[in-house]
């Protein structure tokens, strides 16, 4: 997390009065989803006064929001069995089982198929600087879901993957 929160002020236009200050935050502003805004907002101020989410925006009111940032995690390979349909050099198929999770995020920083490539591939994050919350991951699918899932060992053959879906 950010040693210092986050502020960001806004004006309400004329077309934004009657909604509500997290859907603003979410469609409007773009900070951040609704759900996510429970999480980080530290404070709101509506006209300098302490507001909630649902509090309906009026045009010309002053918004004014504190909010942290979400925490970096450090993923950590984890010895979790893979369902492997197939594998070579570039790229592992793996059958995902359902009510796994496919990359880390806020609640699900590990156990994840992710945690679970990072431990079978070796130094897959390192062929993937910048991407460490998706090391060659081309496609996802949902918590819920069981299914083929196709990942890349490169970042070649993830932009090749990626070009076919």
């Amino acid at each position: 997390m950010s040693a210092e929160p986050r502020v960001v002020q806004a004006r309400i236009a004329e077309g934004a009065a009657g909604v509500r200050a997290d859907s603003y935050i979410a469609d409007t502003l773009g900070l951040f989803s609704r759900s996510q805004a429970k999480r980080r907002i530290v404070r709101l101020l509506v006209n300098g006064r302490p507001a909630k989410l649902s509090k309906r925006l009026r045009a010309g009111d002053e918004l004014w929001i504190e909010y942290a940032d979400t925490p970096a995690a450090e993923l950590l390979p984890e010895p979790i069995p893979l369902d492997i349909l197939y594998e070579d050099g570039e790229v592992l198929v793996v059958h995902k089982p359902q009510g796994m999770v496919v990359h880390p995020a806020s609640g699900n920083w590990s156990g994840t198929l992710v945690n679970a490539l990072l431990h079978h591939c070796g130094r897959l994050a390192e062929r993937f600087p910048g991407e460490q919350a998706r090391p060659g991951i081309v496609h996802r699918l949902d918590k819920g879901t069981s299914g083929v899932l196709i990942t890349a060992k490169s970042p070649e053959s993830r932009d090749f993957l990626a070009c076919q879906f």
